[in-house]
């Protein structure tokens, strides 16, 4: 069995170490894992490969790829991979779901508390070496305490439940829009369908983003979602910013209809310097981080590791996408 591993996307490169690959090979000697760092090596390898591992499969490999059978990709979202040719083939396609479900709602809680507490107004006061107290306690509506206030989920993934959970400790009241909505979520005091968006909308001091980017989530977050919110909502993206209209969510934070937003992912990455969210005093901006964490290569490794046993075992494989759906059904 043959395997192509390439790490390459955007600015970020990996490799598997020397010793992950040694580990591998002895206790799976049947198993040639081949490492690639460019797109014409990786079209050249492909060609009779039966597995990939990666970031993003190039669509454009996967004509040449005859003899693939299974994809293993290192991202949750996997909306770049879904083009109509590998949904319609009987390509196995599973993902890194459960790697980020302590780094993402850790960040998610720090943009929270930040905004809460209006720490990034209190960063601008330092950078201009004034002490401005009123200027932080009124900022963007005014400080707010986390405990006693409403979270509204928006997705019920390892991520989701994960924050749902710590949410609850922290004294919040949460709530949570998943598909399903008759599946309970731990820490959550209600679980709704996507029928009832605006109103939970309505309902929440801060509203987090963590849904997969499907045809069906593309644009949610728009204009008339936005006017649901209430006017001291903080919304928190840290999904992908395919589900936000800017255009509307640069609008309300302008004119102060929601009082602000911590984003961690974009439409486009890196966020372009003419971008207006920049000059918004009530925006917090992170660049697509809240997935890293010191371990996560390794995580990462093991996971293939272990889906890598199962396919030579003959043995279910972990995080397998539903492709028409576009995520790992639980």
């Amino acid at each position: 069995m043959k395997v192509v591993a390439f790490f390459q996307l955007k600015e970020i490169r990996f490799a598997i170490s020397d010793t992950d690959l040694a580990a591998m090979r002895d206790e799976m000697p049947d198993v040639e894992i081949v490492q690639v760092d460019d797109e014409a090596s990786l079209a050249r390898e492909i060609a009779d490969a039966e597995a990939f591992v990666g970031w993003h499969f190039p669509r454009a490999a996967f004509g040449a790829a005859r003899r693939l059978r299974w994809i293993q990709t290192a991202l949750a979202g996997v909306e770049d991979v879904l083009f109509p040719e590998l949904v319609e083939s009987g390509v196995i396609l599973t993902n890194g779901t459960g790697l980020h479900s302590t780094s993402i709602p850790e960040h998610t809680l720090a943009l929270v508390f930040a905004l809460a507490r209006n720490l990034h107004q209190a960063a601008r006061l330092q950078a201009e070496h004034r002490w401005g107290r009123f200027e932080v306690i009124m900022h963007a509506g005014g400080i707010r305490e986390i405990s006693g206030s409403r979270l509204a989920i928006l997705g019920a993934g390892p991520i989701g439940a994960a924050l749902a959970r710590r949410a609850q400790a922290l004294g919040m009241s949460v709530r949570v829009l998943r598909r399903r909505p008759g599946v309970a979520v731990e820490g959550a005091e209600a679980v709704v369908g996507p029928g009832a968006l605006h109103e939970l909308l309505g309902w929440a001091d801060f509203v987090v983003l963590a849904l997969p980017l499907t045809p069906e989530t593309a644009g949610l977050i728009d204009a008339s979602a936005i006017e649901a919110m209430r006017s001291s909502a903080i919304l928190i993206n840290i999904a992908r910013g395919e589900i936000v209209d800017d255009a509307a969510l640069v609008d309300a934070l302008r004119r102060g209809r929601i009082a602000g937003a911590g984003l961690d992912a974009f439409r486009e990455e890196p966020l372009p310097p003419e971008s207006p969210y920049w000059e918004l005093g009530n925006v917090i901006i992170t660049p697509h981080v809240s997935g890293y964490a010191v371990d996560y290569f390794p995580r990462l490794i093991e996971l293939f590791r272990d889906n890598l046993r199962r396919w030579t075992g003959g043995r279910p494989l972990r995080n397998v996408v539903d492709k028409r759906l576009g995520y790992v059904v639980a």
